[in-house]
């Protein structure tokens, strides 16, 4: 084993564990994975969830009770997930408080249904907020057009958002502007605005996948010298403008009324080629003010031989950038892949939950106590 994990966090990179189930919780491995690996927060997605449930472990006895309640399949869905994110809350309730509200916290998210829809987004969030009632979690809104109007309001209630599903660098520049726009409203209303967190949860490995597919297709040298670089340019170029967002002077006025940062998160770090190395787009994204979230074997690899070897995003940005001009020389649209990504990633979600929905009604029907 190697301080990798330990490395990271004192580089300025918060250790996130993109998973949860009610099993982790309650066999003490969450808590374990926060004191002996460094983890600060935990994220979730429709796919973990219903991955999880489907999986039955620790879900039996509340499944029984809400099918004799007779409740929707919808409900039964939200009284669970918000039930494991509330005890998640709790676990992560002393690193919250040692951080001054920046880490210790669990993600849920919106209904992916909703992501085309502004003010039910808002009407989600909102009612998430209040079912989960911990001041350590963040709602999860994707950064769909219709989702950046719904940012903007659910921070200017005070609420603390992770805006998912950003693939392009126009989009994350979208996500910050809708961002500080919520921080201007809050502050406007006269909330505190040090109590309002965000992140911004960029995606790294789809961006290679769909990327090296296209490049595979052309079979050129020069498409195969360009596999594997575009994911991690896309980010560090993201980084470069999260840089230049906050230290504007727009950011300024909101930085002296207390307001926080909203950090760039990487998402999908968990490496889906078998040629690269596994621990690429964590070794390969260490930065200050940083959150990587991972899968837990991502997060076992990087423990076990990752190589953590300080800040590796300076300096890099003329590189990335040629790096991206390369893969566009070669024909490929970068708005057209991150476009695709953003679709693909909404329909992914939402298939998720529809998968949800389906798993769970089975279980509340086989457990529905016999009439009479």
């Amino acid at each position: 084993m190697t301080d990798a994990l330990k490395r990271l966090s004192e580089e300025g990179v918060a250790i996130w564990l993109d998973d949860l189930s009610r099993k982790r919780i309650t066999s003490g491995n969450l808590a374990e994975l926060i004191d002996q690996q460094h983890v600060v927060g935990v994220t979730t997605n429709p796919s973990i969830f219903q991955k999880a449930i489907a999986g039955g472990d620790g879900y039996e006895q509340q499944l029984t009770e809400l099918a004799t309640r007779k409740v929707t399949v919808e409900e039964a869905i939200r009284m669970i997930t918000t039930a494991d994110v509330r005890d998640a809350a709790d676990i992560l309730h002393p690193v919250f408080d040692a951080t001054q509200g920046q880490d210790g916290r669990v993600s849920i998210e919106v209904d992916p249904r909703l992501a085309n829809n502004t003010q039910a987004t808002i009407a989600e969030a909102k009612q998430l907020a209040w079912l989960v009632d911990r001041p350590n979690t963040l709602i999860k809104i994707p950064a769909t057009p219709a989702g950046l109007p719904a940012i903007t309001e659910v921070i200017g209630k005070g609420i603390s958002v992770n805006v998912t599903l950003i693939f392009s660098l126009a989009r994350y520049r979208e996500v910050m502007d809708a961002y500080l726009a919520g921080l201007e409203k809050a502050k406007a209303a006269g909330l505190d605005l040090s109590k309002i967190h965000s992140v911004a949860s960029f995606f790294v490995s789809r961006v290679d996948t769909e990327i090296d597919k296209r490049l595979d297709a052309l079979g050129t040298p020069e498409a195969k010298a360009a596999r594997g670089k575009a994911g991690l340019a896309n980010a560090r170029l993201a980084y470069e403008a999260y840089e230049e967002v906050f230290s504007s002077d727009r950011w300024a006025a909101l930085d002296k009324a207390q307001a926080n940062k909203q950090r760039p998160l990487w998402a999908s770090t968990g490496v889906k080629d078998k040629a690269y190395k596994d621990t690429l787009y964590v070794d390969e994204l260490v930065a200050p003010n940083t959150v990587n979230t991972m899968p837990e074997a991502t997060l076992e690899a990087t423990e076990d031989h990752g190589q953590i070897t300080g800040n590796t995003i300076a300096g890099t940005y003329e590189q990335s950038r040629a790096e991206l001009d390369a893969v566009e020389k070669l024909g490929i649209s970068y708005d057209d892949v991150v476009q695709l990504l953003e679709d693909e990633g909404v329909e992914k979600f939402a298939s998720s939950w529809n998968d949800l929905l389906k798993s769970t009604e089975a279980e509340l029907q086989r457990l529905a106590p016999s009439e009479g």
